[in-house]
């Protein structure tokens, strides 16, 4: 990685310390470094690989906490929806759709941030509406991570339970993803990096007050929006 390596480490490191303190991030935080160190071929698996061990390593304590039907409900029509949105968005020009997108999550994390909950999103059809949203913003931009959060947000789960069923929703997308493109084993300071990461926001996180992880959901939403938006414009 040469002269990028410290600036690729340092963001696994903290991708992995949001990931582990808020139950999601990891890949909005690396993914831009490591794509810009390795090239988009190379640093895609690689970072589905990291993803997969930035969820793995905090749920390995914490996933007596996962509520596996509340994740089922976002993971079938997340993963039912993906490839018919790549089939369908395939051939056309998504900037538009991914500005519209990213202003939406924005205007949503607004929303939330001053309190609105939304009765639909805790029933089963606004599980599946959730779903579909992450794989249309993952089709359009490689960012489905907002829409999940943003559901996370509204539920009112308890802190460690909220990071617990986020875990493993991250877990088995990646997990699943990596099995269709494939996997690239990461430099070994990466993998170092992300140890330490995960290591210091799982020690941090049951210390956080119950609202700061609603608050991180939110702030990591913002920045996947942002993202979404700055590379539609680019």
């Amino acid at each position: 990685m040469t002269w990028a390596e410290p600036v690729v480490v340092a963001a696994v490191a903290l991708g992995a310390f949001a990931q582990a303190a808020t139950g999601m991030g990891f890949s909005l935080v690396a993914a831009p470094a490591l794509i810009a160190a390795l090239g988009p071929h190379r640093a895609v698996p690689t970072v589905l690989l990291l993803a997969v061990f930035a969820s793995l390593l905090p749920l390995s304590r914490d996933w007596r906490h996962t509520r596996p039907r509340d994740a089922g409900r976002l993971l079938v029509p997340t993963l039912l929806a993906t490839p018919v949105a790549a089939w369908l968005l395939g051939s056309m020009d998504t900037g538009v759709l991914a500005v519209a997108a990213g202003c939406g999550v924005l205007a949503g994390v607004a929303l939330l941030a001053r309190g609105l909950r939304s009765a639909f999103l805790r029933r089963p059809g606004g599980a599946w509406l959730t779903g579909l949203s992450s794989a249309l913003l993952n089709v359009i931009g490689g960012v489905g991570g907002p829409p999940i959060g943003m559901y996370a947000a509204n539920t009112g789960w308890p802190a460690r339970a909220t990071r617990a069923t986020l875990h493993v929703f991250f877990l088995v997308q990646n997990v699943v993803t990596a099995a269709v493109l494939g996997f690239v084993l990461p430099p070994w300071p990466t993998v170092a990096a992300l140890a330490a990461g995960a290591a210091t926001g799982m020690a941090l996180a049951p210390r956080l007050p119950p609202a700061a992880t609603r608050t991180g959901i939110l702030v990591v939403s913002c920045v996947g929006a942002l993202t979404l938006i700055a590379t539609a414009l680019t």
